[in-house]
């Protein structure tokens, strides 16, 4: 299987750079093939602007998003954005390896979602009308592709509990599972943790390797998160959730499948 592994952190002795190159080693020696893109390394350019375009429709005012699909669709995207869509479309999974900054991803790797997931790519795609709205949320041009958020944080884990001052971790992870990963169509698994990740010691690492490599032997096989899709019926021509679903669910739990919840419509046939 082909694996597809983005690291975005500054320093190749982090705790980051070394889960990434245990990852890679375990991956390869399972006889998967691995690519990285390493986004530090790479100087990856993480502002969205014009520069992305070498030749705009509209040399007056930039709209990103059109200018995005348009050179999507014609063929003209910066070399950069076209070879890390490659990337994508010949994985078969991808894995997120960064650190928690501000509740959310590094800015260079926000930039990269920004930029490779042009219009047309990632989202703006399929049939739009009544309650469909496109192929997203579980379809899309990721289909059937799984995706790994494996995050180090520097918080304690009761910090992002239920009743936790940080908020669940389910929650903060949720933009970047939900609204990023399985927007275009991927399998989101369960993510994996660390905590406290600037207090741990040489011995907490044994620990930890073992129990990545655990994760990483079952990849492809280890249930995804059951988000609800889009379109399976369960969201009304607003996508908003019908009546009677998510009950007893509290706030983004709402948008996961429930027992007793009404079987999803099979998924639209290309």
């Amino acid at each position: 299987m082909n694996v597809f592994l983005v690291h975005a952190h500054p320093e190749p002795k982090s705790l980051n750079g070394s889960l990434k190159d245990l990852a890679v080693d375990t991956l390869s020696g399972l006889g998967h093939e691995v690519q990285v893109s390493d986004l530090y390394t790479m100087r990856w350019k993480a502002v969205a602007d014009a520069g992305d375009f070498a030749d705009p429709g509209n040399s007056e005012r930039l709209v990103y998003w059109r200018e995005s699909k348009r050179a999507y669709l014609g063929g003209s995207q910066s070399e950069d954005v076209a070879a890390e869509q490659k990337k994508l479309l010949w994985a078969d999974a991808v894995i997120l390896q960064f650190p928690m900054w501000w509740f959310s991803v590094p800015a260079i790797l926000k930039g990269w979602f920004e930029r490779v997931f042009a219009y047309g790519f990632a989202y703006g795609v399929g049939q739009h009308g009544g309650e469909r709205w496109g192929d997203r949320y579980g379809e899309g041009t990721l289909l059937g592709r799984r995706a790994l958020v494996s995050v180090t944080i520097g918080g304690r884990a009761p910090h992002y509990s239920p009743r936790g001052v940080n908020g669940m971790l389910d929650d903060l992870l949720f933009p970047i599972q939900h609204g990023t990963l399985y927007y275009p169509g991927m399998a989101v698994l369960e993510p994996f943790v660390i905590y406290q990740a600037d207090r741990l010691s040489l011995d907490d690492w044994a620990g930890i390797a073992e129990r990545y490599r655990a994760r990483l032997h079952s990849l492809f096989t280890d249930a995804p998160i059951p988000y609800r899709r889009q379109n399976g019926g369960h969201y009304d021509s607003q996508q908003v959730l019908k009546d009677g679903l998510g009950l007893g669910a509290a706030g983004t739990g709402i948008h996961l499948l429930r027992p007793g919840d009404p079987p999803e419509a099979p998924l639209a046939q290309p």
